[in-house]
């Protein structure tokens, strides 16, 4: 089957409507792609509104939820909070990372169901935030401590990366999503000013996670083989576990060459 660009994506009826959403919770459709939607959208407006009433409460709230590889493990809500902020001064930013979302997420959350993709989702964010730092203890100076980011761009690339295990395990053709994939590994050279190191870091994490859940040995137990749904989350949280806990320590390694961190 040839990847589609909108496979299962939610419409607005089941973005708004209760009855739809419980419905697509059970036949397992996209809520949570549907949640993180609204949710982005919401904080979006939010900004937008800020920008134009109120500039100073817009940067504190951007300053407040954006992550700063100089000062990411003394405000550790900021691997989360990032996620879910986007540019307020244009439509660009929180658009094309939306559709990103749209075009792959609903196929994913489909497969794997709703909590082994929030976690899958969420760990590829939180990967983007140690990609920063790696790079930040990599880099030449004190250049890349100094940089900021928010946006929900790393989490989705680990979707990207989880796709690609998927439909390379399932021998379906992937050319379009390639392409889809080489137009946003392209848009930090188009646009300035996008954390590429975020995306590398979440393309990372997700392709491990998705990696370990489709080639590890699955669950088991004396009676027989336990709920695949079941097992799944159950694998998903495990391995999830092990992935926090490695980024957790990359971390915390990189941690020593900040010039104001935990151990200076």
């Amino acid at each position: 089957m040839p990847y589609n660009l909108f496979p299962g994506s939610p419409n607005l009826r089941s973005l708004l409507s209760r009855h739809a959403i419980r419905s697509q919770w059970r036949s397992n459709g996209p809520v949570v792609v549907s949640a993180i939607i609204v949710i982005c959208t919401a904080i979006w407006v939010v900004e937008l509104l800020l920008s134009l009433v109120w500039p100073a409460g817009l940067e504190a709230l951007v300053g407040f939820g954006r992550i700063a590889p100089l000062t990411a493990l003394q405000r550790p809500w900021t691997f989360i909070t990032s996620m879910f902020l986007h540019q307020p001064r244009t439509l660009l930013h929180i658009l094309f990372n939306m559709l990103t979302l749209w075009s792959v997420g609903p196929v994913l959350e489909r497969l794997m169901g709703h909590w082994p993709f929030l976690i899958l989702y969420m760990l590829s964010g939180i990967g983007g935030g140690a990609g920063m730092m790696v790079w930040a203890a990599l880099a030449p100076g004190y250049q890349g401590w100094l940089t900021a980011a928010y946006g929900a761009s790393g989490a989705l690339f680990g979707l990207f990366a989880a796709m690609m295990v998927v439909f390379r395990r399932t021998g379906q053709e992937m050319t379009s999503m390639f392409i889809w994939m080489a137009i946003n590994f392209a848009m930090p050279l188009i646009v300035p000013g996008i954390a590429w190191q975020a995306h590398v870091g979440g393309f990372v994490v997700g392709g491990l996670l998705t990696l370990l859940l489709t080639q590890a040995p699955r669950l088991r137990r004396r009676t027989g083989s336990v709920r695949p749904r079941a097992d799944l989350l159950t694998r998903t949280l495990a391995w999830g576990a092990v992935l926090l806990a490695v980024m957790i320590a990359v971390m915390l390694a990189c941690e020593v060459a900040n010039p104001i961190g935990l151990f200076s």
